[in-house]
């Protein structure tokens, strides 16, 4: 596990790929500085420079995108691999993707957030190796963050055992502790993804989920939410997380649809922690264990 999240070294040779959206050129070229300026080697993908021919909302053809994320995976020479935009598209190349290559291959650390979730289960589920749910490189959110540009850099180069999030208006919607394997991110691809064949069953075991959106409706959520309780994703779960829900409506009506569905399940549940698209966005590593401490400042532990 320590290979696949780190922590890098100065002089690390990283990738960065697009498997989703494309990344603006003026944002690709601040992530290209930041990265030098910390002390590593970006490698930039075609992917991250390319556009789609028909779909302006994809980063490159989904074989060139595939392609750049499997390449980067799996060449020895690179030392860690960014993900440098969401928006939409990485649901398209995991069919693509050859996982035995990607099994063989030595694991290192991937970072990414929002459509980047398909990847993180895929990864998960299909290879068993951890990776990492921060905020996107090649984005103004990130960029223009002083907070979340500094828990990225810590992911990147501290060790994670033994760290703890927190954030301040954390709230315990129901108390307690649990401790399990994190799993999930933003909600949209979580549900996206349910139905896919051939696809590994869902991971075993104690869990503790994570959930985030951005830009959707509560009526979305709700039918989100009631997707992933049908299909039974929060099945064995100890206990839930929610990160930030940005542009999803008043924040009140948010928290009361998420009060109405998931509290029921009665597990330790915490609102606000920290990640996702909100500001001072927090970098959570996904697939190792933790423990969540649903008290009265409610914090998540890497175990």
């Amino acid at each position: 596990m320590s290979r696949a999240l780190g922590p890098l070294a100065a002089g690390a040779r990283v990738a960065l790929v697009a498997p989703s959206g494309p990344p603006p050129a003026a944002e690709l070229a601040r992530a290209v500085s930041l990265v030098s300026a910390w002390g590593l080697e970006p490698v930039v993908f075609e992917s991250a420079r390319s556009a789609h021919p028909r779909a302006r909302y994809l980063a490159a053809p989904d074989a060139v995108r595939a392609a750049d994320l499997e390449t980067a995976w799996c060449d020895p020479a690179i030392d860690a691999v960014f993900c440098v935009r969401g928006g939409y598209g990485a649901v398209r190349i995991l069919d693509r993707l050859d996982a035995g290559r990607l099994r063989a291959a030595r694991p290192k650390p991937l970072y990414g957030s929002s459509d980047v979730t398909a990847v993180h289960e895929y990864w998960a589920e299909t290879l068993g190796v951890p990776s990492w749910f921060t905020p996107m490189l090649a984005t103004r959110a990130l960029l223009d963050d002083d907070a979340a540009i500094d828990g990225l850099r810590r992911a990147v180069f501290e060790p994670v055992a033994g760290r703890s999030f927190a954030r301040d208006g954390a709230v315990a919607l129901v108390p307690g502790r649990a401790r399990g394997i994190l799993v999930g991110g933003n909600l949209s691809l979580l549900a996206m993804t349910l139905g896919a064949r051939r696809r590994p069953p869902a991971a075993t075991g104690p869990r503790i989920g994570l959930l985030e959106d951005v830009a959707e409706e509560p009526y979305r959520l709700d039918g989100l939410l009631v997707s992933l309780l049908r299909a039974g994703w929060f099945d064995g779960m100890t206990g839930i997380a929610l990160g930030s829900w940005q542009g999803c409506g008043p924040t009140d009506d948010v928290r009361e649809l998420v009060e109405e569905l998931l509290v029921p399940l009665g597990v330790p549940l915490v609102w606000e922690l920290g990640f996702g698209h909100g500001p001072g966005a927090s970098s959570i590593p996904l697939g190792v264990v933790a423990t969540l401490d649903a008290g009265e400042r409610p914090s998540l532990r890497i175990d």
